[in-house]
Order: structure tokens, then sequence, then C-alpha cells
């Protein structure tokens, strides 16, 4: 076998058991759905987004955020909850600490502008 069928076929391996080797995170996933204020301007939207992308920079444990619109909406009552966030955290124990952080109580302030009143929120432990 040759230099360069090798490299192919290593490099085919390894792509094809990437995905194998994060499956099964042993993190824990904090998400949220929320309603939005309507018509809340978009200068507030964009402290929300810089807020929310600053939160692995300040709260320890936290990794990852994503944020934006659900693709579908989730009924809740009379409303609809529109858009959502997942932080990917640590563990529970970095669960259990981020309400309290200094920083959550400065992201909150930005996240009231932007929603109504209540969430949908759900935790999925890693295995």
């Amino acid at each position: 076998m040759n230099i360069f069928r090798f490299c192919a076929l290593s490099l085919l391996t390894v792509a094809l058991l990437a995905p194998a080797a994060n499956a099964g995170e042993k993190k824990l996933m904090h998400c949220f759905a929320f309603t939005p204020i309507k018509g809340a301007p978009q200068a507030d939207w964009d402290k929300f987004y810089k807020a929310t992308d600053q939160l692995p920079k300040k709260i320890r444990g936290v990794s990852h955020v994503w944020y934006g619109k659900l693709a579908s909406p989730m009924g809740h009552g009379d409303t609809a909850r529109e858009y959502g966030v997942c932080m990917e955290m640590a563990d529970q124990a970095t669960l259990d600490a981020y309400g309290k952080a200094p920083y959550h109580d400065e992201w909150k302030k930005a996240y009231e502008k932007v929603r109504v009143e209540g969430t949908t929120t759900f935790n999925i432990l890693g295995q």
C-alpha cells in the first residue's frame, strides 16, 4: 500500500469515527425557551446577544451558548415560546452555581428587556 492510499484511508477512518468520539457527552445542557417582547428595540436584542455571548467567558464551567429563534415555536397557554437559549455546562455543580454568579445578574438585566416573564426550562444530563 503506498503512502497516499494509507493517508487517505487514515483520514477516512478518522472522519467516520469522529462523531462517535463526541457521542454521549458527559456535560450538562441547560436550555430554555421564551416568548419575546413584541416591539423590543433592536438595541435591546443586540445587548442580549452580546451579554449571552459573554456567558462562557464570565461564568466558570459554561463552555458554549446557543441562542436564536426556534424552528418550531413551543405552545404555552395562549402564548408561544419563539426563542431559545442553550448553555453547555461542565456539570450539575456549574448549574447550581450559575444563578449565583455575579455576571448572571448583569446578563439577566439584558435578557429581561427582550422576553415576556416566564420560560420553559429543561436540562439534559450527559450519560
